[in-house]
């Protein structure tokens, strides 16, 4: 595989860091606000890669096109806003296999369907200084859509099919397959609503951020 790649894109939330605590807490408080009790943050962790869509779901079974859907959507994101570094991190490993691919010389980026004006303090203050990043609101289309992923390969002058793209969602194997990209299931991820990652048809399934360095000649 490496010698046809010549760049790798990551999904963010899931993939790269595991922001779930801060994403359920931003729903509690709103729950907290309305006099119903906070639900457990394990409730929230499979929804995590859903953003404000999968928080609100969980918290008050809202749905997009709902009456009130979009009043409470934004007080969702602001709320998010504020409490958005109180502990969300980076996952295990990712450190090493994205010092890995800079010390190789392989180009990475970011494609998250996380709004932009989140997304760049957000990775800035973990120290992910992904050459590129496309966010949720960069393009007319989120994922699954093939043109978060579009757009980032013409941002480092790579063609899409010498792309691999790793995500733990179903929609960003979708996204990722629609561009023409390799794929990558990262079954250490949130998963969502998808079922089992093996059945994804990604090209990779991988347990941990480590295990890409193999495929990548990099281990």
């Amino acid at each position: 595989m490496r010698s046809q790649l010549q760049a790798v894109l990551f999904d963010l939330d899931g993939t790269l860091i595991d922001s779930v605590a801060d994403l359920g807490r931003a729903a509690n408080a709103m729950r907290v606000a309305r006099d119903l009790p906070a639900l457990p943050l394990d409730v929230y962790r499979p929804h995590g890669g859903s953003g404000a869509r999968g928080m609100l779901r969980q918290a008050f079974a809202l749905q997009p096109g709902q009456p009130d859907y979009e009043v409470f959507r934004q007080e969702f994101l602001d709320r998010y806003e504020v409490l958005m570094l109180t502990s969300t991190h980076v996952f295990p490993e990712v450190a090493v296999l994205l010092e890995s691919l800079e010390a190789s010389g392989l180009p990475w980026g970011i494609v998250t369907n996380k709004a932009e004006r989140l997304a760049r303090p957000l990775v800035a203050a973990l120290s992910l200084p992904a050459p590129v990043l496309i966010g949720g609101d960069t393009t007319p289309h989120a994922k699954p859509h093939p043109a978060p992923l579009l757009e980032a390969a013409r941002r480092l002058e790579v063609a899409a099919e010498r792309c691999l793209y790793v995500g733990d969602d179903l929609r960003d194997i979708q996204a990722g397959r629609a561009a023409g990209m390799w794929t990558a299931a990262a079954a250490w991820g949130y998963l969502g609503d998808g079922g089992d990652p093996s059945t994804w048809g990604a090209d990779l399934l991988l347990a941990s951020p480590a295990e890409l360095l193999k495929p990548l000649g990099l281990a």
